[in-house]
């Protein structure tokens, strides 16, 4: 055989093994990219109950009659018998807000007498942590009904139970949603014969603070859910 026949006879040799090698290069690229296409998506939940750590209290009661004058004094002295069973209950300074009172003329544009004319309501906030007072105090206000106070059960103004520490429960609560969702996502490779990756990405979901329950909004359950999407590989 000719150089020149040896030659050609090379050349294709070595075209054909390096195509043979790209193939094959492709061909492990493309399995390694199905792989990484091999996800699970799993939420996990972390759940905590707690007690409300601060409690707004509005006390709302009012003062009719024909007389403004008299209405006026009888609301003056209302204000500083709730006041008193406040401070009795520990309550003071910064603690106790009062609201402009509001006067209603039931009269006003009326040609017929109207009976109890006035109405002034009047308004004391409480804005305590001492969440346990605050619920004493409360189921002690029937004394003011006692005193002559006509308490207003207003749609309002309603008191409000909160939880203001969330910022100390969210790193563990994370942590917490974190392994519930690893569980679920191991529980999903093992039915699959997988094994649980690493993780591709995940997504803290909102943190919501409800009530327990109906009858006792001083508790609270806090909630988040994560989303998380692991990688799958074989065992």
């Amino acid at each position: 055989m000719s150089n020149t026949g040896w030659s050609n006879l090379v050349a294709g040799a070595a075209i054909a093994l390096g195509i043979a090698f790209a193939g094959a290069v492709v061909a492990d690229g493309l399995t390694k990219a199905r792989a990484d296409r091999r996800v699970v998506t799993v939420k996990g939940l972390a759940e905590r109950e707690v007690d409300a750590t601060l409690v707004l209290w509005p006390i709302v009661f009012q003062a009719r009659g024909d007389l403004l004058s008299e209405v006026y004094a009888e609301i003056e002295a209302d204000t500083e018998r709730v006041l008193s069973f406040l401070r009795e209950r520990g309550f003071g300074g910064a603690e106790i807000a009062q609201s402009e009172p509001r006067v209603t003329d039931y009269g006003l544009g009326r040609t017929e007498q109207v009976r109890d004319r006035f109405s002034i309501q009047a308004t004391l906030s409480v804005r305590s942590s001492a969440v346990d007072r605050v619920i004493a105090a409360r189921q002690a206000a029937g004394q003011l009904v006692g005193q002559g106070v006509e308490l207003v059960q207003s749609y309002e103004w309603s008191t409000q139970y909160l939880f203001t520490g969330l910022n100390e429960l969210k790193p563990e609560m994370i942590a917490a949603a974190t392994r519930d969702a690893r569980r679920a996502a191991q529980q999903f490779a093992q039915d699959s014969g997988s094994r649980v990756g690493s993780i591709r990405n995940a997504q803290q979901g909102y943190f919501s603070i409800t009530d327990r329950d109906a009858f006792s909004p001083q508790k609270k359950r806090v909630r988040v859910v994560t989303t998380i999407q692991y990688f799958l590989t074989d065992d």
